[in-house]
């Protein structure tokens, strides 16, 4: 049987060749099986990205889903934007992603897709109990392959072949899941003349990531990336995860555009032409763009992390786009709403060729604060939101704060937040002043009350 604590909150997850073994996966698809066709119908599409276990898990969880009952149809090795756009493309009543995405190598887990959206959270629970309790359905199904590159191509290069002038643009794909789909997109776009003068980092698909590990939130593994950019005097460089739903960017010079400034720099073009539209950031966002974003007329939401959480909240708001720091962007303004990161980068090259600037230009004039990068604090998932909470206590006494997800706490000239991962056994910090001094000031308040929360919380 597989260990409860695979069973996250936004996946199913874990070390493929302990967590992960094929017996017990296939128990698992019968089981998203019987739960899809319980609600929506008998037709899942599965794709898997380029771990070295997707095969196997791929051949497992399939099994699963025929025995099920279901009618599946194979996507082959993709990106996770290649799997979410074929469950709409076929008429698919859901999917499954077997893909790591940015963990260590060694890591395999499962995006479930039922109906139009991604379960999580109480429903991830709901397979775990299914799969306990031996509540599967049984019956014949079928499995065909697909080519989903194709029709994926010819929807998201048809929006970006007549860009006003050339970019130069460096790409990283990591040895992820994006780099032949992305190379397929450029060469569409450069069919007529030339669009994108691209450099092509690590574009081929290799799960043992010889030459970095595919998460752009690190900083350090964009550094071929930097350095690319400046070498071949590029306009901007692009990076993607490993299953490719979550993009990073840098400037002309090397220095990271993250996943808040990139959310802005989006929404001010839409906002040019839907004035007034809805944004959805996540509670470690800049308060710099939330800012901006209201200066524009734009309704700025602060709601919590987690793409599921995202996508459920944007179709509640209507949102025309959404995103994370991670680098998570949800387009629904000439999209489909899910996060695409090679989508994305479509977006950003369009952008920056209509402004006729580098990608420094996007953010000339905003406002200039000092942050940190998100600091995990390690503590057990048993007291983790015991100890978020009564940080938010202390600091309603004195403070403002911001409850949507964890304690954002309000400073005069700045913030920090404290939030329990979901995904993890750590808490999540993050600081943003006006200038150094102050950051270090906020920061050392809050993880001093920190401490004293995780000693409160573990003395009972």
């Amino acid at each position: 049987m597989l260990k409860s604590t695979i069973f996250r909150e936004y996946d199913i997850r874990g070390i493929a060749d302990d967590d992960l073994l094929s017996p017990g996966i296939q128990l698992l698809g019968q089981a998203v099986g019987t739960y899809i066709q319980r609600r929506y119908g008998r037709k899942v599409n599965a794709g898997r990205d380029v771990r070295l276990s997707g095969e196997r898990l791929r051949d497992a969880f399939v099994a699963g889903l025929v025995a099920s009952g279901c009618e599946v149809t194979d996507v082959g090795r993709v990106p996770t934007p290649l799997l979410y756009f074929s469950v709409g493309h076929t008429g698919a009543h859901g999917g499954v992603m077997i893909t790591g995405s940015h963990n260590p190598a060694e890591y395999n887990g499962f995006k479930i897709l039922a109906g139009d959206g991604t379960i999580y959270g109480a429903e991830i629970q709901e397979l775990r109990r299914m799969l306990e309790a031996g509540d599967l359905a049984t019956g014949e199904g079928s499995v065909r392959s697909y080519d989903v590159e194709t029709p994926y191509v010819d929807a998201v290069a048809s929006q970006f072949t007549d860009l006003p002038r050339r970019v130069k643009v460096v790409f990283d794909a990591g040895n992820g899941a994006a780099g032949p789909v992305m190379h397929r997109i450029l060469e569409r776009l450069n069919v007529d003349r030339l669009n994108v003068d691209a450099t092509e980092l690590f574009f081929e698909m290799d799960g043992h990531f010889p030459n970095h590990h595919p998460d752009p939130t690190v900083e350090e593994n964009l550094d071929q990336l930097k350095r690319k950019v400046i070498e071949t005097g590029s306009e901007l460089g692009i990076a993607f995860d490993g299953d490719s739903d979550r993009i990073g960017a840098v400037d002309e010079r090397g220095k990271v555009v993250w996943g808040d400034y990139l959310l802005l720099i989006y929404a001010r073009e839409i906002l040019q032409r839907k004035p007034g539209s809805t944004f959805i950031g996540e509670v470690k966002c800049s308060q710099v763009m939330y800012d901006e974003l209201r200066r524009l007329g734009a309704n700025a939401i602060m709601y919590k992390t987690g793409h599921s959480l995202i996508k459920a909240k944007m179709k509640q708001e209507h949102a025309e786009l959404a995103g994370e720091m991670s680098g998570h962007m949800f387009f629904k303004d000439r999209y489909y709403g899910f996060d695409d990161a090679l989508y994305a980068a479509c977006r950003l090259l369009e952008i920056v060729s209509r402004s006729g600037q580098p990608l420094s230009a996007q953010t000339d004039g905003l406002s200039v604060m000092v942050n940190t990068p998100e600091i995990r604090v390690d503590t057990p998932d048993e007291v983790k939101f015991a100890v978020v909470e009564q940080v938010a206590e202390h600091f309603r006494r004195t403070r403002q704060i911001v409850d949507v997800d964890g304690a954002r706490v309000l400073f005069p000239h700045g913030w920090g937040l404290v939030r329990a991962s979901n995904t993890q056994p750590v808490l999540v910090m993050r600081f943003e002043a006006s200038t150094p001094e102050l950051l270090s000031q906020y920061r050392q308040e809050v993880e001093a009350v920190v401490e004293e929360a995780k000693h409160a919380v573990a003395a009972g």
